[in-house]
């Protein structure tokens, strides 16, 4: 008895099998057929709207013409009544303006012989009408009061505009009941839309039934394997913790190390700019010790450098890559060490034009010795004893041009070749050399005084 109900059982499985399989099918194909029908019904609900907009345009077109005509004869029974040419501006307007509603009205039936026809049917009243509007006002116009008003008062005016009337009123009576059938299709074909829709989403009912039951199946799969997915997860979460917490590690170890070379290299700046301020002094015990004048003189132009280039290592600050500093900082404060050397009894003011540009770091003290050497040229050479002035320096890289370095001033001109020709002169040149720089520009200065232009054309070309 058993035997027989397993083998019943198993018999069962496949037919159920097979029945889903069938019922799975035909639901797909009513789902598909609904969706085609779906399709074909709105695109033919579109055609009907295209053709009702299509028709409420040549209903529109059509009224257009008959007002044309209404206006134009309006215009001309004022003037023929009140003769005031103010009546004509309406009437030549409307009369203007004739022509182009028709072939609006034509151009919108398009393909439509019957309609057509019976449009330019209407094109000898319409043309009498005009001719007969024109010659009332043309008599009206020459003074023939009396022949304007007789041609007015005949029939044959009104006939014209009955039979255009009755002509534009059958031909919007029918684009009318067209407008009527068309709105009576559209809502058939809105009606067996919604049907089909309805079909569609009961056969997809159907198959979502179908499917579901069968996904029911996959659940048990899906759970075990986001169970197995999930332990895998917290492993390599914990993976990926352990590393990020070396790599944060290792990037701390960096930053320190970092911050430990700013800090040694910033040192080793400050000490050689100290080293390099004994230096001075010790030239500085010597000088007060010399007697001879061309010794001093020499003493006096070796401090002054010393100084400069003590000033420009104390003065450099380093970028974020330890390798480039900001031009513009540094020089600035390398031009107030210079200004802080002059007595203030030589009442001396300077002015700075320093354009902000990163540089290397290497170049930095190379071009602060520069601006020393100039400043300190201008100084020693532009201005009599006991009289200031102004020193302007400049520091820029023009558009398409090469950096440049200028310090004017407006002291007594270039009389004096001391400051071309003198060591000052030779550094900057050999200097200026490093960076491609030619030799430096010397010129008057408009309103007096002298200009020194050092030309640095590889001063912001990155190294290779």
């Amino acid at each position: 008895m058993l035997d027989v109900s397993a083998q019943s059982a198993q018999r069962a499985r496949p037919r159920r099998g097979a029945v889903r399989r069938v019922a799975i099918l035909v639901s797909l194909t009513l789902v598909l057929v609904a969706v085609a029908a779906s399709l074909y019904l709105v695109r033919t609900v579109d055609s009907q709207l295209a053709d009702v907009t299509r028709t409420y345009e040549i209903r529109r077109q059509a009224r257009e013409l008959m007002l044309a005509v209404v206006d134009a004869e309006t215009g001309q029974r004022g003037y023929l009544i009140t003769r005031d040419n103010a009546y004509l501006e309406p009437y030549n307007r409307a009369v203007g303006s004739l022509s182009q509603a028709y072939q609006n009205l034509l151009a919108g039936l398009g393909d439509n012989p019957e309609q057509r026809a019976r449009i330019e049917a209407l094109v000898p009243d319409l043309d009498a009408k005009r001719a007969e509007m024109a010659r009332t006002i043309e008599l009206m116009s020459s003074g023939q009061t009396a022949d304007a008003l007789a041609l007015l008062r005949s029939d044959t005016g009104q006939l014209l505009m009955e039979r255009i009337r009755s002509g534009l009123r059958q031909f919007i009576g029918e684009e009318d009941a067209k407008l009527i059938d068309r709105n009576n299709r559209m809502q058939f074909y809105r009606q067996l839309t919604i049907g089909t829709i309805l079909a569609a989403l009961a056969a997809a009912a159907i198959l979502a039934y179908a499917l579901l039951s069968r996904s029911q199946r996959k659940v048990a799969a899906l759970s075990e394997q986001e169970s197995r997915l999930r332990s895998q997860n917290e492993e390599l979460e914990a993976h990926v913790r352990a590393r990020t917490a070396e790599a944060e590690e290792a990037r701390g170890h960096a930053e320190r190390e970092r911050a430990r070379l700013e800090t040694l290299l910033q040192d080793t700046n400050h000490r050689i700019g100290n080293s390099l301020a004994t230096v001075s002094s010790l030239l500085g015990l010597q000088l007060a010790r010399t007697g001879s004048d061309e010794v001093r003189s020499a003493l006096e132009a070796a401090q002054l450098r010393v100084q400069a280039i003590a000033s420009a290592h104390r003065r450099l600050r380093l970028g974020a890559d330890l390798e480039t500093t900001d031009a513009a900082e540094f020089l600035a404060d390398v031009i107030d060490d210079l200004a802080a050397t002059v007595p203030p009894s030589k009442s001396v003011r300077f002015e700075k034009y320093l354009e902000a540009m990163v540089i290397p770091a290497r170049d930095a003290t190379t071009l602060g010795i520069v601006v020393s050497e100039l400043v300190t040229n201008a100084l020693k050479h532009a201005f009599v004893e006991g009289e200031g002035g102004t020193v302007a320096i400049r520091f820029e890289r023009p558009d398409g041009e090469a950096t440049s370095l200028t310090v004017e001033d407006d002291g007594r001109g270039m009389a004096s070749k001391e400051g071309q020709e003198g060591l000052g002169a030779l550094i900057v040149k050999q200097l200026a050399r490093q960076f491609g720089g030619s030799e430096p520009e010397y010129r008057e200065r408009q309103g007096g005084g002298t200009a020194i232009t050092v030309r640095l054309p590889l001063l912001d070309v990155p190294p290779r």
